[in-house]
């Protein structure tokens, strides 16, 4: 197939074949009312630096509404806390052809919408056709698939090659079902057509925990519990208010008791929180930060060389970069971040070998010119500072013989060169479009992020015959596969990974299972309160 991935603007497991997943535990809330803290009830305030366009599903593709729509609208299935390897049930359960090209999902019986409407195949149907006919910001996630309604409770999702990230690009919040006779009353159809946006940014129209009570994108998303929720959550919270806060006055508000959850906070900004008050979740981000080395000739004949990227790899201080980026933060051993199935194994990760690539940057034919070395200068990456990283590693490379001469733009205009593949050294990151090993297949020859290193097809085929294998791998062996594909990456790449950033979710000491998703950031029905 080509599954083909936008991938981030800056950037993009499967179970094992025709086995039903079963389903998640069922729990349900009988607790009261408590503002001020007992077992169940009150209100959650989240504080969030907004990025809020929409929570319609067919047109919310950025993390405030990633939150929001979680909370509103079930998906077909799902992931359990940060555990993003697996994927299990939650409106229905999945079996898998054994070549991976067709998935069938079987609705559980009794789920209801917010408006007592049951969940059927329709529904299903009207809501995947909806994203995909739209062509919305998350449509790209659907390219390659089409749907089917089997029976009333029974929908197939089929693509013409092999899929191994359906099940992940299901469990995102943009693929939530939706009640389809309420939407098409209030102007839903399944194409560009469709003009039930503007209701669904003030109504909801899901199977969720939550309905949406009020949202304003500037400054507030109020949810309330959902009546009529006979799914497997069981919320504590009877109201859940996201409110955009800037990120420095955020770990202010959580220690002050006017919000219990802060989720942009750097290291750097956590190491200050009183602990008496808070606690900080602190866990790896699935965003990889890298560098690569050109393969184009005609943009650099020096960085063109493999034996170059292999001085650059060897030639990087690891340990330094993550004193750096703080708590949280670890060593990107490939790609595929550690927090992923098909991630390559601890131990095989870079090392710094000073004398290695002083070796290899000798065997490259390098003679000491100057090389740019091209970042977007006005970001930062969970606190990382990309200035300050670039300066860094400028001096790590010069140890080992690299003059790379600085060229910071602003994301906006360095944008262009980067994805046209007409930097010499680039210093990016990338986030997943879905959490799934098989995305991470775009790093290789010909394809999106290889040609933005000038890496063209045919360039190494080695590399191209893993990705492939990969791909095609169903059940237990699937991991191993794409743990192969990006050895191999390491092995001969343009690519050198260097670190996941630490994802810092600082909260009230009351609040329990505080669990970071690299897709929605936080599930606000799994949190608790003691």
């Amino acid at each position: 197939m080509a599954l083909k991935s936008r991938l981030s603007a800056l950037g993009v497991g499967l179970v094992a074949a025709s086995l039903a997943l079963t389903a998640c535990s069922s729990g349900k809330k009988t607790g009261g009312s408590d503002e001020s803290g007992s077992a169940s009830g009150g209100t959650l305030v989240v504080a969030k630096v907004f990025d809020l366009k929409s929570v319609d599903p067919g047109h919310m593709y950025e993390l405030t509404g990633m939150i929001a729509d979680k909370a509103m609208y079930d998906t077909l299935v799902t992931y359990e806390g940060g555990n993003v390897k697996e994927a299990v049930p939650l409106l229905a359960d999945m079996t898998v052809s054994d070549d991976a090209k067709t998935y069938t999902f079987k609705i559980k019986d009794g789920r209801t919408f917010s408006s007592g409407n049951p969940v059927t195949a329709d529904d299903v149907l009207f809501s995947l056709q909806r994203v995909q006919g739209m062509k919305g910001t998350p449509a790209f996630l659907l390219d390659g698939l089409s749907f089917e309604k089997a029976d009333d409770s029974t929908v197939v999702v089929s693509s013409k090659e092999a899929a191994p990230g359906v099940p992940a690009i299901m469990a995102n919040p943009a693929m939530g079902i939706l009640d389809s006779k309420v939407v098409k009353e209030n102007g839903g159809t399944t194409g560009t057509d469709d003009k039930a946006e503007s209701w669904l940014n003030k109504n909801s129209a899901g199977s969720g925990p939550y309905t949406l009570s009020s949202m304003d994108v500037a400054s507030q998303v109020t949810m309330e519990l959902n009546p009529k929720y006979d799914g497997p959550a069981d919320p504590t919270y009877d109201k859940v208010v996201m409110q955009n806060t800037p990120a420095s006055t955020q770990k202010i508000n959580v220690e002050g008791g006017q919000a219990q959850l802060a989720l942009d906070l750097s290291a750097s900004q956590t190491k200050s929180a009183d602990k008496s008050k808070v606690t900080v979740a602190e866990s790896a981000s699935a965003q990889m930060i890298f560098l690569f080395a050109n393969q184009n000739k005609s943009v650099s004949p020096v960085t063109a060389s493999p034996e170059f990227a292999e001085a650059m790899r060897l030639g990087v201080d690891y340990k330094a970069l993550l004193d750096m980026a703080g708590n949280g933060a670890v060593q990107a051993t490939g790609v595929v971040p550690s927090i992923l199935g098909g991630a390559v194994p601890e131990n095989g990760a870079a090392k710094q070998d000073l004398d290695g690539a002083k070796k290899a940057l000798k065997a490259s034919g390098y003679k000491g010119e100057k090389i740019q070395l091209n970042y977007p200068s006005d970001i930062s990456v969970n606190g990382v500072d990309f200035n300050q990283l670039a300066q860094k590693l400028q001096v790590q490379l010069k140890e080992i013989g690299i003059n790379a001469d600085l060229a910071p733009a602003p994301v906006a205009t360095e944008l262009d060169k980067y994805r046209n593949g007409k930097e010499q050294i680039g210093l990016w990151y990338y986030g997943p479009d879905y959490p799934d090993a098989s995305s991470y297949t775009a790093y290789g020859p010909g394809e999106l992020m290889g040609l933005r290193a000038g890496w063209a097809e045919g360039a190494d085929d080695e590399v191209t015959k893993a990705a492939t294998a990969a791909n095609q791998t169903v059940g237990d062996s699937r991991d191993e596969g794409y743990v192969a594909f990006g050895e191999a990456l390491n092995e001969g790449g343009p690519f050198v990974p260097l670190f996941q950033p630490g994802n810092n979710l600082l909260h009230a000491n009351t609040l329990t299972n505080v669990d970071y998703n690299p897709i929605w950031t936080v599930d606000v029905a799994s949190l608790g309160k003691k």
